[in-house]
């Protein structure tokens, strides 16, 4: 009877070891869609569930120092991965796994033609931009217009969000007449047809360099699929994935 009664409690813990053990990979918001890329591609490949949480940069960060249960950060810098590692948090130093590029998007007829310059047309009355004290994207388009003169020029038109995914919903839902986004995301097959874009000019803004570190709280076998996934991400195959979303 007691070795039955152990047995059947054996069997109910399965799930929540199986939870325990997910593969859990903290995203920066402008890279959601190349990181569902990558993890079905490494599912195929390796038979290993990759969970994505999707969020700013920022905010990732404050929750991993939190004690977030996240195996993986892909951040959109390296400023944050850097502040956890400089906190003991991950396994090693932040390594650079893409840069990003900085895009203007619009839904609507304005002529994004003249780049920046765009944003003073009249006809744009909101301009969505990510909180650049989270999201290193919000940072870089501050920096592009302010090293165009035009930060102040415009700076009543601006709607910010939290991050990346918040400004395109912005943009998608009317609210907002342009965005700054990543260009990860307007070459995403599903915003294909979704109005038009523009690079901004890299040359206004700091080199968006994106960061990976593994969380020091991976243990056993999340760490072991941890580790496979960061290889994985510097394979041919993901270097493929990434380039077809704009990344360097």
């Amino acid at each position: 009877m007691q070795k039955g009664l152990i047995l059947i409690l054996l069997w109910l813990a399965f799930p929540l070891i199986g939870m325990a053990q997910k593969l859990r990979v903290a995203v920066a918001a402008n890279a959601q869609f190349v990181a569902e890329v990558l993890a079905k591609e490494f599912k195929q490949q390796m038979g290993i569930d990759a969970e994505l949480i999707v969020s700013s940069s920022g905010k990732l960060t404050t929750q991993i120092e939190q004690g977030a249960p996240f195996n993986m950060f892909l951040s959109a810098d390296m400023k944050y991965p850097q502040e956890l590692y400089a906190k003991q948090l991950t396994t090693a130093k932040p390594v650079i796994y893409a840069y990003g590029t900085l895009v203007m998007w619009s839904k609507r007829g304005i002529d994004l033609s003249k780049g920046l310059n765009a944003l003073t047309n009249v006809a744009v009355k909101k301009i969505a931009i990510a909180n650049s004290k989270l999201a290193p994207y919000g940072e870089a388009a501050e920096q592009a217009m302010e090293r165009s003169g035009l930060l102040a020029k415009v700076k009543t038109k601006l709607v910010y969000g939290e991050s990346i995914a918040q400004v395109n919903q912005y943009l998608l839902t009317g609210a907002a007449d342009v965005a700054f986004t990543a260009k990860s995301i307007v070459l995403d097959p599903a915003q294909k047809n979704t109005g038009h874009w523009k690079e901004v000019n890299a040359k206004l803004y700091k080199p968006i360099a994106q960061g990976i570190v593994i969380v020091k709280t991976s243990k056993g076998e999340t760490l072991k699929q941890a580790k496979q996934f960061y290889n994985f991400l510097f394979s041919a195959k993901a270097k493929q994935i990434f380039q077809q979303y704009g990344y360097k």
